[in-house]
């Protein structure tokens, strides 16, 4: 199992972890970032922590892993590809499926993804801020028929405070101070806040 030393080091080494001010996709503010797909990018790393994160659930009968697009994607496969296959029916391992949202921006199951019904499944996502994402992945499961029987994500930055309606585990706990933009004390402090994530920034040419 990787300690969390181990985990910092690799978040920061592969410059995931950030400090400033920015604006988070749940539009809280906070003087610390965490993007994920700086560590991901790497496939040993992304292999080492799909690895440790699906050891979390190994008590649980997983049949499927289900993220919200786009930071759950590369975890979420990888988290599939670490589970035991004894509980694959197709004989091909643990499908990784990923909700994403559509033109009305509701989150759902597109591309032919479909579940069982009553198919078992693991929610996986990159980083916990308020747990809205994996919340809306979990209704869309659950309107697809399948059971979420768990729940995980790489890091949860909320300090514990997010409540889920399955079990749910984080394989690094980073809580870090975030403020609603009318109470953030960068902002009083005259500093802009900036928008990093991937919604957001367009690499330049």
């Amino acid at each position: 199992m990787l300690q969390d030393e181990e985990l910092l080091r690799m978040f920061e080494a592969s410059g995931a972890i950030r400090h400033g001010h920015f604006e988070l996709s749940s539009g809280l503010h906070s003087g610390t970032y965490v993007q994920c797909a700086l560590v991901l990018q790497y496939p040993r790393y992304a292999e080492k922590l799909g690895r440790a994160l699906a050891a979390l659930f190994s008590d649980a009968t997983i049949e499927a892993v289900v993220c919200p697009a786009m930071g759950g994607i590369i975890i979420g496969q990888e988290v599939a590809r670490a589970l035991p296959e004894a509980k694959s029916a197709s004989g091909i391992g643990i499908p990784a499926l990923f909700a994403e949202r559509d033109s009305t921006g509701i989150m759902c199951l597109r591309r032919g993804f479909t579940l069982r019904p009553d198919q078992h499944v693991l929610v996986i996502e990159d980083v916990w801020t308020t747990g809205g994402s994996t919340l809306e992945t979990i209704q869309v499961v659950e309107e697809a028929g399948g059971r979420v029987v768990a729940a995980g994500a790489l890091i949860d930055r909320s300090g514990g405070k997010i409540e889920f309606p399955v079990e749910a585990s984080a394989l690094l706990d980073l809580p870090t101070a975030s403020y609603e933009a009318d109470e953030c004390p960068l902002c009083r402090d005259g500093s802009a806040a900036v928008k990093p994530g991937s919604r957001y920034v367009r690499s330049a040419s």
